[in-house]
């Protein structure tokens, strides 16, 4: 047992929207990453996620399908430094940050969270390193 730097931790790494581990907490996972940019729409069947803005501005875009043909209703949620959105089981979303800043987020999910859910895309990561 010993105190974690979230700070000293995100020196540690520089690889956007690649997740790393810092801490378990029984079935949850304590991870950091650095964002930038757009994510890809996804969402997380059985499993809520909770983001902490550790540095930054987050946008976070939710989307729900209003009808059979691909249409959807948009919204989305900004979150200052210092501030948490929890995004619930089932709900997709895609986090966005402003063009050319990067943003540190510290997250909390269960271990067994899918990085994009059911997506595959280019920036999905199925290993966390531990750091």
């Amino acid at each position: 047992m010993k105190s974690i730097n979230i700070k000293e931790k995100l020196t540690k790494f520089d690889k956007q929207w690649h997740p790393h581990q810092i801490a378990l907490v029984d079935d949850m996972q304590v991870i950091l990453a650095k964002i930038s940019g757009e994510f890809v729409w996804h969402s997380h069947k059985n499993e809520d996620e909770l983001f902490y803005v550790q540095k930054g501005v987050l946008e976070m875009r939710f989307r729900e399908s209003i009808n059979s043909n691909e249409e959807y209703k948009e919204w989305s949620e900004i979150v200052h430094e210092g501030e948490i959105i929890v995004v619930p089981k089932g709900v997709e979303h895609c986090p966005t940050t402003k063009e050319g800043e990067e943003v540190h987020l510290l997250l909390f999910e269960k271990q067994n969270t899918a990085h994009t859910g059911e997506v595959q895309h280019e920036k999905t990561q199925t290993e966390y390193p531990k750091i």
